[in-house]
């Protein structure tokens, strides 16, 4: 029998094509983990270490959770879309009061109060965000700021609502899931308030990591080429704005359901000015700038008030000058910046190997 072969074809071009399948080497750690490994180590080891070498300072640390949480909105405002605030507390704020006064009425569920709080900020964030986008700049600021300054006014006259300068009080939180109370020494209100943390920055990195995390960072660094491709600025701007402050209104209701208290400087502009200090201590535009900024900042503001209650805004005064001089990016950019130059020196005391 003869076989009849075709010029150029192989045994191969006449075999079906086999689908191509992946096996992982086996030891070797998926690539997402080899990534997120230490992370993972980092957010399970922390509270624990906070539990056992911290017992004292639980609301101190609830409170760093719930500052922390409010940096990282702004972070995605300034750091990842370039627009500019000095009236984030606004949002901050109105999520403290819309979880204290659900609870002062009789609804005591803490994750409900929060999704309210969240909710009630971003319908805020929603509205006022087709303000703010129109400017930039300085005009960004001045009109931040006055929406913020307004709203801290209202506030303010609505004595029988929010109770004025002496702030909402007569908070009741229910137990956590039924079973946790929450007690004086702060057990239960950090166990919250870090998983409400890590829960809100997983979903933040979610979304600066997707399409739309992406065209933001298109739209600070180059907003002209975005809208020659066809990005809808505006309109990414005014969803980035409105994510902004759903997680600003939770981090405000996660202060008022641990702390069980409400005060008007919850909407203050120096509250505005607080967070984005910590912003600037950590580094802007870091996934983990917010995080470290507010632990530096609520640490040493804790620190320098019980050596002197009544000039610590010295110290915190010093500290951010020396950042602003000796590390423009924050204490991770200044880190950053120091790996780098320690790579070069290290590549450039290394011997050139020649063929």
């Amino acid at each position: 029998m003869t076989t009849v072969s075709t010029p150029g074809a192989t045994p191969a071009a006449s075999a079906k094509p086999q689908a191509a399948t992946f096996s992982p080497l086996p030891g070797r750690p998926h690539g997402w983990l080899r990534r997120r490994g230490w992370e993972i180590v980092l957010w399970l080891a922390l509270p624990a270490l906070v539990f056992l070498l911290f017992p004292d300072y639980l609301v101190l640390a609830s409170q760093v959770s719930a500052a922390a949480l409010f940096a990282l909105s702004l972070d995605l405002l300034i750091g990842y879309a370039g627009l500019l605030s000095l009236g984030h507390a606004a949002f901050f704020g109105l999520g403290a009061y819309t979880a204290g006064l659900l609870s002062t009425h009789g609804w005591t569920e803490p994750f409900s109060g929060l999704a309210a709080a969240g909710l009630a900020a971003g319908l805020l964030g929603f509205l006022t965000g087709f303000v703010v986008v129109r400017v930039r700049h300085l005009a960004q600021l001045m009109v931040t700021l006055g929406i913020g300054l307004l709203i801290f006014e209202g506030a303010s006259r609505l004595r029988e609502v929010t109770g004025g300068d002496d702030g909402l009080q007569g908070m009741v939180i229910a137990p956590l899931f039924g079973l946790l109370p929450f007690d004086l020494y702060g057990h239960t209100a950090f166990a919250y308030a870090f998983g409400v943390l890590l829960a809100c920055f997983i979903v933040l990195t979610r979304i600066i990591d997707s399409p739309f995390g992406l065209a933001l960072q298109g739209l600070r660094d180059n907003p002209q080429r975005m809208a020659a491709i066809g990005t809808p600025g505006s309109a990414r701007l005014r969803k980035a704005y409105t994510i902004a402050a759903i997680f600003a209104g939770i981090a405000g209701g996660l202060l008022a359901q641990t702390t069980q208290f409400v005060a008007l400087e919850t909407l203050s502009f120096t509250l505005s000015a607080e967070v984005l200090i910590m912003l600037v201590l950590g580094g802007a535009g870091h996934r983990y700038g917010g995080l470290v900024g507010a632990a530096v900042f609520m640490i040493a503001r804790d620190m320098l008030s019980d050596i002197n209650p009544e000039y610590w805004q010295l110290g915190i005064g010093a500290v951010m000058v020396l950042v602003v001089l000796f590390a423009p990016g924050g204490v991770l950019g200044g880190l950053r910046g120091l790996k780098e130059w320690a790579a070069s020196r290290t590549s450039a005391a290394s011997p050139e190997v020649r063929p």
